[in-house]
């Protein structure tokens, strides 16, 4: 069972990667396969949804981290104001805000029900939410403040779901704050919170941004 816990993590982690430096094109062809191969593999072991944290488990109890990413959110913006680095979110629009918002669930299925399982069966439980944490930056990269933005958010979160089990606050609550910290951070430091080859390319048109 370590053995095949080790290749899924190091097969799936390494596909995203991969998929991550790919050109637009080929991330449209090739990133839904990768991005849905962990679901099915989640999914072929019959979870039950409570186990997911798809269920009523932990929601309750769990719902004081939506108010604190709010309140946490708004002292950033306060801050970005008074610094001179607050201004208006890239798309704006309902249905990129919706989006986003759909993705970062899908973002904590991955590191809660995929990744933190296997590493939790190869590794203590500490260790285990140090590297989920790692390997949730590292998929962030070469966008520094994002990488180490989400190398906070991975441990916490990861410490929250081992506590509540429940991905429906945390997913609300990284969006939450993905979107501060899109606002909050210029553009010329996260490149409109592009990560891999986007992130490069964006650099390249935006030299003097």
């Amino acid at each position: 069972m370590a053995m095949r816990d080790v290749a899924e993590l190091g097969l799936v982690f390494a596909a995203i990667i991969a998929v991550l430096w790919l050109p637009t094109r080929e991330q449209l062809i090739i990133g839904p396969i990768v991005l849905l191969t962990p679901l099915a593999l989640v999914l072929a072991r019959r979870p039950r949804l409570n186990d997911l944290g798809l269920g009523f488990r932990g929601l309750i109890s769990s719902l004081w981290i939506l108010p604190a990413s709010v309140a946490l959110g708004i002292v950033a913006i306060l801050v970005a104001q008074n610094i001179g680095t607050f201004h208006p979110l890239y798309q704006a629009d309902l249905a990129h805000v919706g989006g986003y918002v759909l993705w970062t669930l899908y973002q904590q299925f991955l590191l809660q029900d995929y990744f933190m399982p296997r590493l939790s069966r190869v590794l203590s439980s500490d260790a285990a939410i140090a590297v989920a944490a790692l390997l949730f930056a590292m998929a962030h990269l070469p966008n520094l403040s994002l990488a180490v933005a989400t190398l906070v958010w991975g441990g916490v979160s990861c410490a929250l779901f081992r506590r509540y089990r429940n991905l429906y606050v945390l997913g609300l609550a990284q969006g939450l704050l993905g979107l501060c910290f899109a606002v909050c951070v210029p553009d010329a430091m996260h490149h409109h919170m592009r990560v891999g080859l986007g992130y490069w390319r964006y650099a390249a048109r935006h030299p003097h941004s």
